[in-house]
């Protein structure tokens, strides 16, 4: 990928006023577009970068360190996967994705803290409950989880990204693998199942005015997506992918390129 010509920060400067006098954006979306406009410039202040063996002085221009920010991220994308890349273990990995049917989009833009929550909780809870199951493995499992809200086309769609690896700790403290071998975790068909159960369970103790019969019965008509295979380029590939999510922005200067080209 080439090196981006025109930024975010860019357009952001040239369209400050009307960005501003709009009427459309709210104080806080505001402040972050002016957080990234500001960025690495002198708006910002700057701090002086020393060597102590040359005795080269270099004054940079502080980072504005929003999270919205296209210039802020690339480093912490990369801080983020060397630390993950450091917690594999050298075991076989699978890569796990649990979605959420578009009936709960509703409940995710106006509970979303909630729902998320209870996505997290009945995840672990499944993957879990089929470790200690000796029919499948009869261990302690673990995983690396990451949500994602939205698709690729900016629409809603949540779903959790997980690592999971092929096996876990018995009582023992002994390392025990998945009994295909590798081959497959879980059958993904039985841990769909039980995942749809669990979660409409969860939601009707936490929102139980939005879980009507009618809400309920729908919920249980939908097939709920699990995706379940091992990486064939290794778990790396896996969290170099996630890496690519967890700090995505989502108008980036390198889309800003390509709506400038076309």
């Amino acid at each position: 990928m080439t090196a981006a010509i025109h930024e975010v920060a860019d357009i952001l400067k040239q369209h400050w006023t009307s960005v501003v006098e709009n009427g459309m954006l709210n104080t806080w979306q505001l402040r972050t577009l002016n957080a990234v406009k500001d960025c690495r410039t002198a708006a910002l202040g700057a701090h002086v970068d020393g060597c102590t063996q040359c005795g080269y002085v270099r004054i940079s221009y502080n980072s504005c360190r929003n999270r919205h920010c296209p210039k802020c991220q690339g480093i912490q994308r990369e801080d983020w996967i060397q630390k993950r890349h450091s917690e594999l273990l050298p075991v076989p990995y699978f890569h796990m994705v649990f979605t959420l049917p578009d009936t709960l989009n509703q409940l995710c833009l106006y509970q979303g803290k909630i729902i998320y929550g209870i996505l997290f909780k009945t995840v672990w809870r499944v993957l879990s409950s089929f470790g200690k199951d000796h029919k499948w493995l009869g261990a302690d499992m673990g995983m690396i989880a990451v949500l994602h809200t939205w698709g690729q086309t900016m629409s809603l769609h949540p779903h959790l990204r997980c690592i999971v690896p092929g096996g876990g700790l018995t009582r023992q403290g002994k390392w025990r693998t998945t009994k295909s071998r590798g081959k497959y975790l879980f059958p993904v068909k039985a841990v769909s199942k039980v995942f749809r159960s669990r979660f409409i369970e969860e939601l009707k103790k936490t929102l139980p005015d939005e879980m009507n019969p009618q809400v309920v019965a729908t919920l249980y008509k939908k097939d709920w997506v699990v995706y379940a295979k091992r990486p064939f380029s290794g778990p790396q590939s896996v969290i170099e992918y996630l890496g690519r999510y967890t700090h995505k922005i989502a108008i980036s200067s390198y889309v800003c390129n390509c709506l400038a080209k076309s």
